[in-house]
């Protein structure tokens, strides 16, 4: 296919060959991919600055999105790739291939780095979704630190660069331009923007940014990072955002209001109960989507109540195909109990889902969250259960509202009235406001730009 870029396209293409650092902030549908793909190609073969380059992606967007974006486009048919995942062996033989491109998934970084043996000859970098490196005490943000030092190019690509707030962004910068910027250290990033916010004595559970702060932060950060809001430069099909409430019997609601209250509930026989705040919400997530764990991880059914949502909207969609999204292996089960469903979680479904085969298709948002092209299928997204990250919340609707969407897009979440999901989709919406902050302070300003 032949690729006539958008001029913001080319606008970052251009930013990336321009600066050996880079933080490319595209919202999800703007093609990151094959920006990113044609700048590597015109490095390697137009100014000979880069010979090899380290893709760094989710496990399902190394296998799948990457190696079609390159196959789709005819001005990339020179480079070559390797994708370096599966079992021991098969990664062996992916490396030892000697193409342009090394495609791995991020759980495997650890063992490139510390079991393959190998010295590091890569030159370039590209982390696609640079937010899954925030945290850093994860191994693979350790890891990427390690091999920092040894290419002269480095590329992180995200929609969703502080999902959970502005603490998030020293770890991603600290991989990119090692600590320049927001300093090498996380505790002088904190003492330089933040002050202790909740506390217990002397332990400080969560931190407040400083009184302009924010624009200090987005101000040091400017010089290496764009971003760019799909709205502002695509003709994206309307987006109807929907909360379908439904209503719990007073017995219902009693045994959550008491596991809410007291931690601990008697059910059928069965004690549940929780031994902290993490795990109280769990459980009550748990339960105003229907069924709860035990100890033994035994099931115990609360409530019919987000099945029968569900049956209404699949029947309302009219043989439509809809997407649902859900969160616990229990609340799949039942889905699947109740209706003739298909996952999407190979190859094979995608491409089925994307040629409108499967009437009904589940995902969980941390496996099909990131870089899946999901919008040929479909136009109706159902939240059967939410998450918390905002991240895989924006990233999972991104799945159907994007590029190439022909369809007005619907967003339906089914939310379970007076339980914790109210307090998720209203922390989801303050967690946006932060993000957004962000994306507007080093937004790239392009005239003409939209089309």
């Amino acid at each position: 296919m032949k690729y006539n870029p958008h001029e913001y396209q080319k606008y970052a293409t251009n930013f990336i060959i321009d600066h050996p650092v880079a933080a490319i902030l595209l919202d999800m549908g703007l093609g990151k991919s094959v920006i990113t793909l044609t700048a590597i190609n015109d490095l390697i073969y137009n100014r000979f600055e880069v010979n090899r380059v380290l893709v760094i992606a989710p496990l399902r967007v190394a296998n799948n999105t990457w190696p079609d974006e390159i196959k789709k486009w005819d001005h990339l048919s020179h480079l070559t790739y390797s994708v370096v995942t599966g079992n021991k062996q098969q990664r062996l033989a992916a490396l030892r291939q000697d193409v342009n491109l090394y495609i791995i998934n991020r759980e495997n970084l650890k063992w490139l780095v510390e079991d393959y043996g190998v010295p590091f000859f890569y030159d370039m970098i590209v982390i696609d979704e640079l937010s899954s490196f925030k945290s850093y005490r994860s191994q693979r943000f350790k890891c990427l630190k390690k091999l920092r030092p040894y290419v002269k190019r480095i590329v992180g690509l995200t929609g969703t660069p502080s999902s959970n707030g502005l603490m998030d962004l020293w770890a991603e910068f600290r991989v990119l331009d090692m600590g320049q910027r927001l300093g090498r250290y996380i505790t002088h990033y904190r003492t330089t923007y933040f002050d202790p916010d909740k506390r217990n004595q002397h332990m400080v559970f969560t931190y407040k940014p400083k009184p302009g702060a924010e624009q200090r932060i987005y101000q040091q950060i400017s010089d290496i990072t764009i971003s760019m809001k799909s709205k502002d430069y695509l003709k994206l099909p309307p987006l109807t955002m929907n909360t379908v409430q439904v209503h719990l019997s007073n017995q219902e609601a009693a045994v959550y209001d008491t596991m809410r209250d007291q931690l601990v509930v008697d059910m059928a026989g069965k004690q549940i109960d929780a031994l902290n705040a993490a795990s109280l919400s769990n459980k009550l997530s748990q339960m105003a989507n229907g069924t709860v764990y035990d100890d033994n991880r035994n099931q115990i059914l609360i409530h019919d109540r987000k099945l029968e949502a569900l049956e209404d909207l699949i029947e309302a969609a009219n043989g439509k195909p809809v997407l649902v999204a859900y969160w616990f292996k229990h609340d799949l089960e039942r889905i699947k109990q109740r209706f003739e469903v298909r996952e999407i979680k190979t190859t094979k479904d995608i491409s089925d889902w994307n040629q409108g085969i499967i009437p009904v298709g589940v995902i969980h948002p941390a496996s099909a969250g990131h870089g899946l092209n999901l919008q040929a299928g479909g136009s109706t997204l159902i939240w059967y259960g939410l998450t918390w990250s905002l991240e895989l919340y924006q990233q999972t609707n991104a799945r159907l509202w994007r590029q190439g969407q022909t369809d007005p897009v619907v967003i339906h979440h089914i939310i379970t009235e007076n339980t914790i999901d109210e307090d998720i989709l209203a922390a989801l919406k303050r967690k946006d406001k932060t993000q957004t902050a962000l994306i507007n302070a080093v937004e790239a300003n392009l005239k003409g730009a939209v089309n």
